[in-house]
């Protein structure tokens, strides 16, 4: 059966939208920088969510979770051959709380934590909010492609750092780690008794063709010390409806997972848990879809950048709706994203965010019409020629 790409909602109808992405700049910004889709909701999910409206079905969260658990699980099976236990699963409101939980049961106070920059920006805060220190070991980069760097990660563990927040696949470069370095991470993690926490919120993102594999799948190791956040919130533009997996696959994970307060638990959102189990049980079809118009715009970013913008160039994602850009030769400083807003009006994610190794970059969302990045193109190529030219 063909794969039909899901198609954007208008510009209108977008415009009307209250969420960060477009309530943050004014109507002449074209908003392209956080991790919010313009695609309308997968059908089941705006189907049950509306159900659920009628019903009334507005109360606490039901700590037994009807559903969201085992669509997941159903999921993971399909789609990556794993079958996490939905006993030793439990939800929360978002990805971050699992990291953050789950790291303050797994550190003492002043332990270090490796991540891996260019990463995600909360992971410096969420680390020294559970009481550890950001220990960095960035991502090799040859300028053609990323890869995590082991033997840095094992010198680091060696030297005291007590485990790994891994991104995967990794934000902001698209990176989907193969299975071999997954389980060769395990191995040092585990001759260093050290543990994993695993973010995969963009793992359901991953691209057609590219082989995603679950950190808790690759080793007896990795399910020994490892605990992943999982989520829809990514992949079914669900964030506003806070909903995350805490998932485990070893007695001593899940034991983590059971000592934490029950209020943990209950700030899961009602309809966060309608809308992942719709999303992952009946919105397989809409997904496979929103993955084949991403890698469309991705082509369609690549192509509009050779012909009018050629001083920027892409580092191809693999994985999730997220270009990162390299801008350095336009001449715009360590964070580019401050210019483009200022002269083009298209609002990205700021490079140097994502750790010194993003000076020059910027993050774009793909998550969106091909207009929306042809406008944006056009926009940041105008504004790179010289004064005199853009007075013209």
């Amino acid at each position: 059966m063909p794969i039909i790409p899901t198609s954007a909602d208008a510009m209108t109808t977008l415009r009307r939208r209250t969420s960060e992405k477009w309530g943050v700049y004014a109507d002449d910004v074209l908003p392209m920088f956080v991790a919010e889709m313009d695609f309308p909701l997968a059908p089941a999910i705006q189907r049950a969510l509306h159900e659920a409206i009628d019903l009334g079905d507005t109360g606490y969260v039901n700590p037994l979770d009807p559903g969201a658990r085992e669509a997941f699980r159903d999921y993971a099976a399909a789609a990556w051959g794993w079958e996490p236990d939905v006993e030793r699963m439990g939800t929360t409101t978002d990805v971050s709380v699992v990291i953050v939980e789950s790291l303050r049961r797994l550190i003492e106070p002043g332990d270090g934590v490796v991540i891996t920059p260019p990463i995600y920006p909360p992971f410096y805060d969420l680390i020294p909010e559970a009481g550890g220190v950001v220990v960095e070991v960035p991502l090799r980069d040859d300028g053609s492609s990323y890869a995590l760097d082991l033997d840095g990660i094992d010198r680091a563990l060696a030297a005291g750092a007590q485990g790994v927040l891994l991104c995967s696949p990794h934000n902001p470069v698209g990176l989907v780690h193969d299975r071999a370095t997954l389980e060769e991470l395990s191995r040092i993690v585990a001759t260093n008794d050290g543990f994993v926490v695993a973010d995969e919120i963009h793992a359901p993102l991953t691209h057609h063709g590219v082989a995603f594999t679950p950190y808790l799948a690759v080793s007896d190791e990795a399910r020994a010390h490892g605990i992943a956040a999982q989520s829809g919130s990514k992949a079914f533009n669900l964030a506003g409806l806070k909903t995350a997996l805490f998932v485990s696959a070893s007695d001593r994970m899940t034991d983590l997972i059971r000592s934490l307060p029950e209020e943990v638990a209950f700030r899961t959102g009602q309809f966060g848990l309608i809308a992942t189990r719709e999303g992952f049980a009946h919105g397989r079809e809409w997904l496979a879809g929103t993955v084949a118009a991403v890698q469309a715009n991705v082509d369609h970013l690549q192509a509009e950048l050779e012909a009018h913008l050629p001083a920027v160039r892409l580092r191809r994602p693999s994985a999730s709706y997220l270009a990162w850009l390299d801008m350095s030769a336009l001449g715009w400083g360590d964070d580019p994203a401050v210019i483009a807003e200022q002269r083009a009006r298209v609002a990205l994610s700021n490079g140097p965010a994502f750790g010194r190794q993003g000076g020059g970059y910027a993050r774009m969302n793909l998550a969106c019409s091909p207009e929306t990045i042809t406008e944006a193109v056009r926009r940041l190529a105008a504004a790179s020629l010289p004064t005199d030219h853009q007075a013209s």
